[in-house]
């Protein structure tokens, strides 16, 4: 066994060696040849292509001033990138996530959710800078064809090697692919730090913002985890190199400053042109999306609304709510499915697919028609309800961890299913999302008197903090311009 697989080892590195020699491009960063399966215009068409689909998970933020103003410090650091050539795209997705990426072909992505925590016109830009350095050295490119390579390998050595069929056939073919593909991440994100702090200072910033932004996201992953054991839940993780290594990382802070030697004296930051920019930015969930406020859900555009739990964790995501308690043990998910056919008890026993045996209540709920369900599925019990409502149809499910745990949140789950209901003119009215707005400091200005006011609940000291790029210490100085939310 081990001669064998010692064997298939020796096979795949020379499999990998062919495709290597048959398919090699220049890297427009370094000028070394790069395994490459895709060429500029297919790099190019695929990112188009992805960028369709992108605007319409994300949605486009509605605002054109912002739209231009990133786009515009975006097309200043792209002009002094290695690909100045590339047809750049710089677009303010609509979604509170803290998040940037790019696609293949000069596509780059900000969230505004991540907006609101920058507090520079050149921290912006080191954002920004970033994701250039991924499309300029071609990292998704090379991420794609290290894995097609992987795959088209694996698929050789299992016609020359039949006997690796099997859990042993997937055993090598997952270290194949493991074995081309590691180590990208972290070097590849290191790399896009390096070129972005240097389109930094080609372009007048101090490159040192890479190492703000760093420092930004760090303290969001900190405050979030804070946030977690409150909610009972595993923290979040940022992507990329925001998830491998501290800003005060020496390689990171190795690679930042070579980019000094670029650099202009006493590079302007432009914070003040900035806040300008993000006052009156929407901050968390949007009327389009849905805003959440006390446990209740509204949607102005889809026309409904219902409250969850109290003290549940609700998450507002593209697909569906989700709503999870205080311990875990239970959850209530809403999703919607266009133009549903038959009656509620008809979409919901074929939804569920349900035998005649199964619990099924025909019945409305604030006059809207509906079906009620109680049913197991996996050996698990839950309740759901489906209701129709503008040629909808609205799906509620509420599941417990165990039997004991569906027993113990059933009046909850139901009273969340029951609270449904088309939205009325005055509940229209309400459906306002929170803003970003800014103020001077003032004598004696404090982040606790402020977080008293703020709509943000019961850690609001901490997101003002995080806002304004002072966590988890320090207060506001006389005469400095602080972000807040109303």
């Amino acid at each position: 066994m081990k001669h064998s697989l010692l064997f298939c080892f020796k096979l795949a590195a020379a499999l990998g060696t062919v495709l290597l020699l048959a398919n090699c491009a220049a890297n427009p960063v370094t000028g070394q040849q790069n395994f490459s399966l895709m060429s500029e215009a297919e790099e190019i068409r695929t990112g188009r292509q992805a960028d369709v689909e992108v605007k319409k998970e994300y949605g486009i933020y509605e605002s054109p001033e912002l739209q231009r103003y990133v786009n515009e410090v975006g097309q200043r650091m792209a002009r002094t990138s290695h690909r100045p050539q590339l047809a750049y795209h710089f677009t303010v997705v609509d979604s509170p996530e803290i998040n940037a990426f790019a696609l293949p072909g000069g596509y780059v992505y900000i969230t505004r959710g991540l907006l609101a925590y920058l507090n520079s016109e050149a921290e912006l830009a080191a954002v920004l800078g970033h994701e250039i350095g991924h499309v300029t050295a071609r990292h998704s490119v090379q991420q794609y064809s290290a894995a097609t390579a992987a795959n088209v390998g694996a698929t050789i050595l299992g016609v020359l090697v039949p006997q690796l069929g099997g859990q042993a056939g997937q055993t090598v073919v997952g270290l194949l692919g493991n074995s081309l593909l590691s180590g990208y991440s972290r070097d590849h994100e290191l790399e896009a730090d390096r070129l972005g702090a240097e389109y930094l200072a080609r372009s007048g910033y101090n490159p040192q913002a890479m190492i703000k932004v760093i420092g930004v996201l760090k303290n969001q992953e900190l405050f979030d985890a804070e946030i977690a054991k409150q909610e009972g839940r595993e923290p979040r993780r940022y992507h990329g190199v925001f998830a491998t290594h501290p800003d005060n990382d020496t390689r990171l802070q190795q690679v930042v400053g070579e980019a000094g030697r670029f650099a202009a004296p006493n590079a302007d930051e432009r914070r003040p042109a900035f806040l300008h920019q993000i006052e009156g930015m929407v901050y968390g969930d949007s009327p389009a999306q849905g805003i959440i406020r006390d446990n209740t859900f509204q949607h102005g555009d889809l026309g409904f609304a219902l409250s969850f739990p109290r003290q549940w964790r609700i998450r507002n995501q593209p697909d569906n709510i989700v709503a999870t308690s205080p311990p875990g043990d239970a959850v209530i998910e809403m999703r919607l499915i266009e133009k549903p056919r038959g009656s509620p008890v008809d979409f919901a026993r074929q939804y569920f697919r349900l035998g005649f045996s199964s619990e099924i209540l025909s019945t409305n709920v604030n006059g809207l028609p509906a079906a009620i369900v109680t049913s197991t599925q996996g050996g698990k019990p839950f309740r759901a309800g489906v209701i129709y409502h503008s040629n909808r149809a609205f799906v509620l499910v509420g599941s417990g961890a165990s039997p004991a745990a569906f027993n113990r949140y059933q009046s909850e789950i139901t009273a969340a299913i029951t609270s449904f209901h088309a939205l009325s003119d005055a509940e229209r009215k309400t459906i306002k999302p929170l803003l970003v707005k800014t103020l001077p400091v003032r004598k004696g200005t404090r982040y606790a008197e402020l977080a008293q006011k703020s709509p943000l609940g019961k850690n609001a000291e901490g997101y003002l903090r995080l806002l304004n790029g002072q966590y988890p210490g320090g207060e506001p100085v006389l005469g400095q311009t602080l972000k807040i939310v109303e």
